[in-house]
């Protein structure tokens, strides 16, 4: 396990919990699906060359991971920043944390190997989100 990903693990275990301004990278991840849509978040991963990296994690194998930099590419600089912000932590370390929470959200929205809107709910995303990370 490299720096970054020890980096991104202790931001997780941080703010997993509810902790820390903006109520935990959990609560911030999932108002990225819940704000945009899930199919527009999946687009965004898409358009920046990540498509096979979408299609494992709304597949029913297993999840392709993704980087930092690559999840940066995607979601741009200001989403990154924004949420960084509202956490009081790095660019990096917000990066790198949605970097391993988003798979993991998109992957147990859709444990059929589709996409449905409608099972981006607010409760939903808290149960998976207690689930992933109890």
């Amino acid at each position: 396990m490299g720096l970054l990903d020890g980096l991104a693990g202790q931001v997780l275990g941080q703010v997993m919990g509810g902790q820390g301004q903006g109520g935990g990278l959990a609560q911030l991840a999932a108002s990225l699906i819940q704000n945009g849509g899930l199919n527009n978040l999946l687009a965004k991963f898409q358009q920046a060359g990540l498509a096979d990296h979408v299609a494992s994690w709304v597949g029913t194998g297993a999840n392709l991971p993704i980087t930092a930099d690559q999840l940066h590419a995607a979601l741009g600089s200001d989403t990154v920043a924004a949420i960084a912000g509202k956490l009081g932590i790095s660019h990096q370390a917000a990066a790198g944390g949605l970097a391993d929470l988003l798979p993991q959200l998109i992957d147990g929205l859709t444990p059929h190997g589709r996409v449905d809107e409608g099972a981006a709910t607010e409760s939903n995303l808290a149960a998976l989100a207690g689930k992933l990370f109890s």
